[in-house]
């Protein structure tokens, strides 16, 4: 008999903080600026004349911990915008989604947000302490039922609590990462007016983990699997 927790759309709490190396990926677009090396756990996304490119999991997850080293881009990388984040399905505009996203004007600061049913305006920006493309950084998300934290080396630096009447992230996520040219939000208010004197910009990616339970998709009735 299956172990009727992993069914259940409240895994136990010890799921949660249990993780495992992420060796697949799918690239959406532009695969020839998406490098992955399994071998090393290493993901590289350059941003070039040609664009930059967006990869994720195979797979979506239903609560859990997700972590990641990244060194961002190096040299003026103004305009661009470069993250880790989970989306129910990217394009959907009734998405259910948690962000890092580094605003390329100034690589000293991270933006946190989440979305329910496509609403965000949940945006925080947060003080690193460092310049993120010095070196890998350690970045995570605990995605739990009822609590999202925020983790940067180490240090909760935000953490949201599911209010009465408030909708809260419950859709299964993938887990996504992406390079690109934000410029023309907010007229460059955002991440500022593209450069790009300094390209090609390499967003390094290493040591991604995820949990070990996932969501496997069967005639419209979502399973958890691990």
């Amino acid at each position: 008999m299956a172990d009727p927790s992993l069914h259940s759309s409240t895994p136990p709490s010890t799921h949660l903080n249990q993780t495992k190396t992420l060796k697949e990926i799918t690239i959406d677009y532009c695969p020839e600026a998406c490098t992955h090396t399994p071998q090393t756990d290493a993901i590289q996304i350059t941003f070039d004349e040609r664009g930059g490119a967006r990869w994720r999991s195979k797979s979506r997850f239903l609560y859990g911990t997700f972590r990641s080293l990244i060194q961002c881009p190096k040299g003026n990388t103004s305009g661009l915008n470069f993250n880790i984040y989970l989306s129910s399905l990217e394009g959907d505009k009734s998405q259910d989604e948690i962000d890092f996203e580094f605003l390329g004007k100034d690589k000293t600061i991270v933006q946190t947000n989440f979305y329910t049913v496509g609403l965000g305006n949940r945006e925080m920006i947060h003080e690193l302490g460092f310049d993120s493309s010095d070196d890998f950084h350690e970045y995570v998300i605990k995605w739990g039922v009822d609590e999202i934290e925020w983790v940067i080396e180490g240090k909760v630096v935000r953490r949201e609590e599911r209010k009465v009447g408030e909708g809260f992230p419950e859709k299964p996520m993938f887990l996504y990462a992406s390079v690109w040219d934000a410029s023309y939000i907010d007229e460059g208010r955002w991440t500022g007016a593209y450069v790009g004197c300094d390209a090609p910009y390499v967003c390094c990616y290493k040591d991604v983990r995820v949990p070990v339970v996932t969501v496997v998709e069967d005639c419209g009735i979502d399973n958890l699997v691990s």
